[in-house]
């Protein structure tokens, strides 16, 4: 998921201050650092702080890297697989359309966007509800974007379908965002 050219505006701060006699800026301290790459991440996928928070201590007390293993749990959200599949053409799209019930996992109506998908299970449009403007229009193919599919993602758009194949990996990610500091930030 790219930044829009007002975050990266915010994000990547001119070294002077506005106006013509500013004084200078201060240096940005270690802590603000990772504040702001947590920030970051956590604007990215939606998420309020204590549902990140959780989401890296579930990720701490698993195997393998924090921070890939942060990532993927926040992938595989409800809300971000109906984003990336297409489905919504935003994140905060995508939580809307979760929690108003328009979407079932295996046969089942699921409304709450922190929903943690399993490998295998499939998410789809409720059959009510295929007839509401946002997903005539993510049937077209509108909101699949100009990259490649997710390889994790199996995505069906004509049948308004999509089926979680396997953990994401970190590089298939499209977050910008670098999670050892998020770790640190948090470790701290």
């Amino acid at each position: 998921m790219p930044l829009t050219r007002k975050c990266v505006k915010y994000f990547e701060r001119r070294p002077f201050p506005p106006g013509v006699h500013g004084r200078q800026r201060r240096k940005t301290s270690d802590y603000q650092v990772r504040l702001l790459e947590k920030q970051r991440l956590r604007h990215q996928y939606n998420v309020s702080e204590a549902q990140l928070r959780r989401a890296f201590d579930e990720a701490h007390r698993g195997t393998g890297k924090t921070g890939e293993s942060l990532i993927a749990l926040l992938e595989r959200r409800l809300d971000a697989v109906v984003h990336r599949a297409g489905l919504a053409r935003s994140i905060y799209q995508a939580r809307q359309l979760v929690s108003h019930g328009h979407f079932t996992v295996d046969g089942r109506k699921v409304d709450r966007p922190s929903y943690r998908l399993r490998p295998g299970q499939v998410v789809a449009v409720r059959e009510r509800s295929r007839q509401v403007p946002p997903f005539q229009l993510a049937a077209t193919g509108a909101n699949a974007g100009d990259g490649p599919g997710r390889p994790y993602l199996s995505v069906a758009l004509t049948d308004l379908r999509a089926t979680l194949l396997r953990e994401p990996a970190r590089h298939e990610v499209p977050v910008v965002c670098d999670e050892q500091l998020v770790v640190e930030f948090y470790s701290r």
